[in-house]
Parts: structure tokens; sequence; C-alpha cells
């Protein structure tokens, strides 16, 4: 009989230990979704969509750009143009430029000779803010010299909850 306590306990220990490290994380809550570019060849006439649902408008959000390319890419930024549209607002356009690049090469986290970024980027809270809930619908549309802008596998948007 002692012998089967022990064994019990022996077990849920570390299964009680679990528990409470799970439960003691935080979630942050996001979106985040990435799309491919055809071709690798990012037209100024493909605009990808992105629409996600806000439920939470007391804590404020972190925006994100995620960009994919490849060594090649020619430029040490991005410009874009960001198409933001809320539950009952009409679009408002915001023509971003993001940093690619630095003095010692690119910012973003590479792996061979592709490379990505996550960039934080913020919107004029009196511009746009998520202030209802509901569905928001993000675009992006490339605004480079080039058209098409070679060099770039994918492109998306993440949104998280900041941290406190």
């Amino acid at each position: 009989m002692i012998y089967r306590k022990n064994v019990y306990d022996f077990l849920c220990l570390p299964l009680i230990a679990c528990s409470l490290w799970f439960s003691s994380c935080n979630t942050i809550d996001l979106y985040e979704k990435v799309v491919a570019v055809p071709k690798h060849q990012w037209q100024s006439s493909y605009k990808p969509q992105f629409t996600f649902t806000i439920k939470d408008t007391t804590v404020p959000y972190q925006l994100y750009l995620v960009v994919r390319h490849n060594n090649k890419y020619r430029y040490n930024n991005i410009w874009v143009n960001l198409y933001a549209k809320g539950p009952v607002d009409s679009v408002q356009k915001f023509s971003l430029e993001l940093p690619l690049a630095g003095k010692e090469g690119w910012l973003g986290s590479g792996m061979d000779d592709v490379f990505d970024h996550r960039i934080a980027f913020t919107l004029a809270p009196e511009k746009f803010s998520f202030s209802k809930p509901g569905d928001y619908t993000f675009s992006l549309e490339q605004i480079m010299r080039d058209d098409p802008l070679t060099d770039v596998m994918n492109v998306g948007i993440r949104i998280e909850k900041k941290m406190q």
C-alpha cells in the first residue's frame, strides 16, 4: 500500500506542476497572415487583403508588416500603402517607409539567402484606431519605383495586443 501511494505521488506532482505552469502563461491575442507574392514579383496591382476581428477595444495593439525577400532584393527599405477599414469606417490610406537594412546588413532574421522581417509600425491614433469591435480589413500595395518589385517572396500583417 505504501508503494502505490508513493508511485501515485510521484506521477501526480509533475502533472500538477505542468498544470500550474500552463495556467500561469499569458496568452497573446494575435492575428498573423502572410501570403505568397506570385513569381516573387510584387506588382503594384497585387494588393493582398487581410481581414481580422477585434473584440477588445480597451487595449492598445501593435501592428507589424511581415516581409520575406531573398538576398537579391535591391533596396534597404520598402515603401507601401496600407489601406485600413474598420467596421463602420471608410477606407483610410497610410504611406509607410519601412527599413529592411542598416549599415551592418539586413535587419531581419535570415537563413541562407532568405530574410524575414517583422517591422513594427504605428498608425496615428487620431486617424485610425481599433475603437469599435468588429471586422477590420487591411490591404497592402507596394509603391516602390520598380513595378514589379522583384525578389519579394511573401508579405503579410501581424497584429497583437501590446503587453502592458
